[in-house]
């Protein structure tokens, strides 16, 4: 009997053992706070060939930052406000590309001139106080979501789509300019 025990406690201090050990040696997983935006953007600056200087830059000379900005980098309200009403006419006059049915013309005309309106547009908004900026965002983000979604249906060649948004667009581009 006792061959039996000392089996029984043996096989039972094993697995015990056992246990302990995957405890022991489980590694402990550690956090790190670095986001997939953050680690791809901290690879393009080490493997940029560009290099960065702390002097800022001259008006003349474009940098390599200046392309990720949302606003021209010296352009000041007053000349956001007299350029939007321009570039916006530019947007309207898509409707002939669009009547013509040339897609790729309509496309390439839109996100020019969407591009520039969008910069004149966040630049007035920063311009505005507080309780304006809400209002106005909104319609920004309604105007060129359906910038967006023209430029996608033209892409697909959905007429009916495109009609409906290009009238939105209208709309919403007519109340922005009554607001700025």
């Amino acid at each position: 009997m006792s061959a039996t025990n000392t089996n029984v406690l043996t096989c039972s201090y094993m697995r015990y053992s056992n246990e302990n050990r995957k405890k022991e040696t489980k590694p402990k997983s550690k956090h790190t706070y670095i986001t997939r935006r953050q680690a791809s953007s901290l690879f393009l600056l080490i493997s940029s060939s560009i290099p960065f200087h702390a002097q800022p830059t001259f008006a003349t000379e474009t940098s390599f930052l200046d392309m990720f900005r949302m606003t021209v980098p010296d352009q000041t309200v007053e000349e956001a406000e007299n350029g939007i009403r321009e570039h916006a006419m530019s947007l309207v006059q898509v409707k002939k590309l669009l009547e013509l049915e040339s897609w790729k013309e309509a496309q390439k005309e839109l996100r020019k001139s969407a591009s520039y309106l969008k910069q004149d547009i966040y630049t007035i908004i920063q311009g505005k106080p507080g309780m304006e900026r809400a209002q106005l965002r909104n319609l920004y983000s309604k105007l060129f979501n359906g910038v967006n979604g023209l430029d996608y249906a033209a892409r697909d060649k959905d007429v009916p789509r495109i009609w409906n948004l290009y009238e939105d667009i209208v709309v919403t581009l007519d109340d922005i300019l009554s607001r700025v």
